[in-house]
């Protein structure tokens, strides 16, 4: 937080990669590693839906963490005893501590963790679906989109940039801001961007190229909490996202999508940033609403050509 009272999010991520040669000490070996995520984390669900849709639950097992936390860490609450069934630990805390004893950044989801060591290996959000993309191409299944093909690269990172600072950011920058000009500041910059992104998308299907990329899985994680979440708890009030009909439509049209929808839990998404966040909720108490229904109803975006997965094909579900 700065003397301005603007929200800064700390981004010292764990900068390790696991890569296809295995240069930071950590080669891509399918069952040697576990993804920890929590369905309520935007940034974990982004690699939720990529791991999805690229097919690689079978050679990258996932542990799923529960929707709230403490100061320490996330917990494995969801699972039976508290402990992750494949780390056998309480706190992802413990997987961070492994590698780095007395860690003192974020202990955030997403995580990819070694399993033979228990430590782990990295946090970083942003490169993780990348690496998935590019890294674990050789375990993706017949059929896998191109999320982040090179012909459309610098035009994905583009959009990826001001989307993160002003929406999937912006979001939180107007939700923990503590001077009145500091949120004025983060509401303007979200909503100006916002009606950026709807006049982009009223004449085509996917914000690059004719099919989801990972800019589409980028962009969704964040309006899918914006009604539920946002709007209310982070004063982002303006409009609620099923008022902006442009972008309404097109997160329909997402989270109709094999691969984005059935990633989404509206409860825990609503426990955690209700439950956790006691500065801006003291008293816990979690909204009965939105009707989430509407997310079901027709989109039209069809009209607008493209194909979800390009020349590729749905995901079909797989267990874990």
């Amino acid at each position: 937080m700065t003397s301005s009272g603007e929200y800064t999010r700390d981004q010292r991520y764990i900068a390790t990669r696991i890569t296809a040669d295995g240069r930071d000490g950590y080669p891509v070996e399918p069952g040697r590693y576990r993804l920890v995520v929590s369905r309520a984390c935007p940034w974990a669900n982004r690699s939720i839906i990529v791991r999805r849709l690229l097919g690689l639950e079978d050679v990258l097992s996932m542990g799923v963490a529960g929707p709230t936390h403490d100061e320490r860490s996330w917990t494995f609450d969801l699972d039976p005893g508290g402990r992750d069934p494949v780390l056998g630990i309480e706190r992802l805390q413990e997987a961070f501590f492994t590698r780095f004893p007395g860690y003192e950044k974020g202990i955030t989801v997403p995580a990819i963790v070694d399993v033979p060591s228990g430590a782990v290996v990295t946090n970083d959000f942003a490169q993780i679906t990348i690496d998935l993309s590019l890294e674990w191409a050789a375990y993706h299944r017949p059929g896998a989109p191109q999320l982040y093909p090179a012909d459309l690269r610098a035009e994905i990172d583009a959009v990826n940039d001001v989307v993160f600072r002003d929406v999937n950011n912006g979001v939180y920058r107007a939700g923990f801001a503590t001077s009145q000009g500091a949120y004025d500041k983060a509401y303007r910059q979200l909503f100006d961007r916002l009606d950026w992104l709807s006049e982009r998308l009223k004449g085509q299907r996917f914000l690059v190229g004719e099919a989801i990329t990972e800019a589409d899985v980028r962009l969704f994680t964040t309006l899918a909490r914006f009604d539920a979440v946002y709007h209310g708890h982070f004063k982002c009030n303006r409009s609620k996202l099923s008022e902006m009909p442009v972008l309404w439509a097109y997160a329909r049209d997402l989270f109709q999508t094999p691969g984005f929808g059935d990633t989404i839990d509206f409860d825990q998404i609503k426990e955690h940033y209700y439950v956790v966040h006691r500065t801006i909720n003291p008293t816990g108490i979690i909204p009965a609403g939105p009707d989430v229904t509407g997310w079901l109803t027709p989109h039209g975006r069809e009209s607008l050509g493209g194909h979800p997965f390009g020349t590729g094909t749905p995901p079909v579900r797989v267990a874990g």
